[in-house]
């Protein structure tokens, strides 16, 4: 007697697209339909658009880490690991659990959406030196640092000391390093008033970036006005510049300054996951190329979307414009790629993804804050406010927005907090410490894992 099994269906990734393919799949397929699996390290969902905020104490780490368990829909089988082969022939993905031990997920349809890593460079002492803003360890780390920097500069009666403490470096002019800046500045700022023995003088935040304008997809007015709001605060803005070397107590610029820091924050951007390496199928600038329906073309029942995939864009209708990596398209290619899944499981045409850009909107803190909603171009409370309510209400579950609404509240009532976590407590974390970035299998070394396991099973 044969053994009749439901389709399988694997996830990989639970950011904003996973998430959103998981749920609508959820949603949309009856029990009996297909088993579908989740394979990601963590088991919630991290809104990475409000990390500067966690960053800066503003929001606590639990406001914006939406737990995947919570859902009463919840009959998703969660892998807690991360992917670091497939083989697309066998329809097997080798994923490395929490625990180390390696396990195979066998497939029907796989729905890759491992998301991106921090992109770096090959300079001296970066990733020995360099604080990331892509976790939410890396947020809650951070926060520790800066304020462990202004009490160990407090207690320091060395003037040189005092000047490498005092003095922070982000590099990246883009919407992670701007917030990142914009928040910590703020909060350092309002540290003051409970050092009295630190001079104001003394604090300096340089943000650089190797680009000629701030976020350049805010448009010139825009960018001006976010530049003018830093450097109003005292944000020292290089552009055109980039780090050549960091050290442990300085850094040096590629137009040859080299400012003192214990403090260097890298935001210098992203790249697609390295699970993308192990594929062997086409890649545009290193996300894997898909079609208009989020289809990886000349296999079956392999779609891929978020960071990690080249998706063409319909809406601009110009030739080879893809989809920039961003939330708000990921989230609704998630949804998408949730329908074409169904579609093809049920033998029905797959539609492909358009959608036309909502606007940009990038929070600076306090008051502060440009947005351009559907080309609107907006400053001040009311960008603020424009800025909020569109994180606000992306935010998936009543839980996380009421967390979000009440630390909002409470911080614009009772104002910043200088307490530290204990995170330094240990040993210091480096750049690639908070990503799950273990050793990602070739594409030869995932087909001979896969073929001695079929080896190694037993006949039926």
């Amino acid at each position: 007697m044969e053994t009749v099994t439901r389709p399988r269906i694997l996830v990989v990734g639970a950011g904003f697209a996973g998430v959103e393919c998981v749920r609508r799949l959820e949603r949309k397929l009856s029990p009996n339909e297909a088993d579908v699996t989740l394979v990601t390290p963590h088991s919630y969902q991290l809104y990475l658009p409000l990390l500067p905020q966690v960053a800066s104490g503003v929001l606590t780490p639990q406001s914006i880490a939406v737990s995947l368990r919570r859902s009463r829909r919840y009959r998703t089988r969660i892998v807690p690991g991360g992917a670091i082969g497939v083989d697309l022939k066998a329809k097997v993905c080798v994923v490395q659990t929490i625990t180390d031990k390696i396990v195979d997920e066998p497939y029907d349809y796989i729905v890759l959406a491992p998301g991106s890593v921090t992109r770096t460079f090959d300079i001296p002492g970066l990733t020995d030196h360099a604080y990331g803003m892509k976790t939410l360890a890396e947020a809650a780390y951070v926060r520790d640092h800066v304020i462990a920097q202004l009490d160990l500069a407090d207690a320091s009666d060395d003037p040189a000391e005092r000047a490498s403490r005092l003095q922070f470096v982000v590099v990246g002019g883009g919407y992670a390093g701007t917030e990142t800046a914009a928040c910590l500045q703020r909060l350092t700022h309002a540290a003051l008033r409970r050092y009295p023995r630190l001079e104001p003088g003394l604090i300096k935040w340089h943000l650089i970036d190797i680009a000629p304008r701030l976020m350049p997809e805010l448009g010139d007015k825009l960018g001006r006005s976010a530049q003018e709001i830093l450097r109003r605060r005292g944000i020292e803005i290089s552009l055109g510049v980039s780090i050549a070397k960091a050290g442990a107590r300085e850094v040096t610029f590629t137009d040859g300054r080299v400012v003192p820091t214990r403090t260097l924050i890298w935001t210098a951007g992203v790249v697609a996951s390295p699970l993308i390496a192990t594929l062997g199928a086409d890649t545009v600038r290193g996300r894997l190329a898909v079609t208009a329906e989020l289809a990886l073309p000349g296999y079956d029942g392999v779609f891929a979307l978020g960071d990690a995939a080249a998706v063409p864009d319909e809406a601009k209708h110009e030739q080879g414009a893809v989809c920039p990596p961003t939330a708000q398209h990921a989230m609704r290619q998630g949804r998408q790629v949730a329908d074409n899944v169904i579609a093809a499981l049920r033998g029905l045409p797959l539609r492909p993804y358009e959608h036309r850009d909502l606007g940009l909107v990038v929070d600076l803190g306090g008051r502060d804050a440009v947005s351009k909603p559907l080309g609107i171009e907006l400053r001040g409370t009311l960008a603020q406010a424009v800025a909020r309510g569109y994180h606000w209400s992306a935010l998936r579950t009543n839980v996380a927005k009421t967390r979000v609404l009440t630390n909002w509240l409470l911080n614009a009532v009772g104002g910043d907090d200088f307490v530290r976590t204990g995170f330094q407590a240990r040993r210091p974390a480096k750049l690639k410490d908070f990503e799950f970035a273990n050793t990602y299998l070739t594409p030869e070394q995932v087909r001979a894992h896969v073929a001695g396991r079929a080896l190694d099973s037993p006949a039926d």
